[in-house]
């Protein structure tokens, strides 16, 4: 028995001292400004995003670009693309391809191939994604079709990753970002849709960077909490709510951090936080109760409907 509890304490201290690292490593790289571009560049001529009509894909669209790439904007407003090609042509010199597409059809694929063929794409950016309600519902009050959810949150990350990544493999480098969300590290109630199909990207980009690393692709998912977007209803920023510029801007140091990062440093350590809580408090019904309500205010009175 005393045995079992020094086994205990040391695995304990252990992943203490893991997490320790890995909060030093995104320390590190949060006050070390190191500009990955020559990194960026080095992956190849293009990057593609998609969902890049606004909020974290358009985001992408422009750092990308000030990093010297040229970009390939893949959403579903042509003129929203069109505004931001111009912007990004006219004040930052790189070149800019727009494919209208909507993910949440599943028959936009051989358009998209079409599209993208000839051009070196060293980076590809899985952004595109939907949320059914900013507020915590049960599953039965979820609004929109459940279909165009799954095409949009899950099919668009397999089948864009399925076009991108044979060149990838073929010239032995490349990098796929695919965004997931702070819900999909545990089971979410109240966003059980959402948060599910969330926890499949993060569980097929891990599995995906397992199968790929040794071809020199890294395939890293993100697991951003709260940004301020249009998807978020322009959530009051703070400490916590990033913009999408700030968070983009950031998440870039840490693309070789490793295969799963949170984004930012202030979304990592509420990460570590929240993973404090014990599973029978968090998914207690008082708890729940105290989600649906209180958190349904807090949005109310932080979100914006312009």
């Amino acid at each position: 028995m005393e045995q079992l509890f020094v086994s205990v304490g040391l695995l304990v201290c252990l992943l203490c001292l893991l997490k320790c690292v890995r909060l030093s490593q995104y320390l590190l790289l949060s006050f070390w400004k190191v500009s990955p571009g020559s990194f960026l560049r080095s992956m190849g001529q293009w990057a593609v995003i998609t969902g890049a009509g606004d909020g974290i894909g358009k985001a992408y669209a422009f750092e990308l670009a000030k990093h010297g790439l040229n970009v390939v904007l893949i959403s579903r407003t042509l003129e929203k693309l069109q505004a931001i090609a111009e912007e990004i042509e006219g004040t930052i010199g790189s070149r800019v391809k727009i494919v209208q597409a909507d993910f949440t059809k599943e028959d936009i694929y051989d358009h998209i191939k079409e599209k993208l063929k000839g051009l070196e794409i060293g980076i590809l950016v899985n952004n595109v994604g939907m949320l059914p309600s900013l507020l915590p519902r049960r599953f039965l009050n979820t609004p929109g079709e459940i279909q165009s959810l799954i095409h949009c949150n899950v099919t668009s990350v397999v089948k864009m990753t399925q076009l991108v990544l044979k060149h990838m493999e073929s010239r032995q480098k490349g990098l796929i970002l695919n965004i997931s969300s702070g819900a999909a590290l545990c089971p979410w109630p109240l966003y059980a849709l959402y948060s599910a199909s969330k926890a499949f990207v993060r569980t097929f980009s891990k599995a995906l960077n397992v199968e790929y690393r040794a071809k020199g692709i890294i395939i890293q998912v993100l697991t951003p909490y709260a940004v301020s977007t249009p998807m978020t209803k322009h959530l009051n920023t703070n400490m916590v709510t990033k913009t999408a510029d700030e968070f983009v801007k950031e998440s870039l140091n840490y693309v070789t951090i490793g295969d799963e990062t949170c984004g930012c440093l202030a979304h990592e350590i509420l990460a570590m936080l929240l993973n404090l809580i014990p599973s029978r408090i968090f998914y207690s019904d008082t708890f729940q109760k105290f989600f649906l309500t209180g958190y349904s205010d807090y949005l109310k009175h932080n979100t914006s409907n312009r």
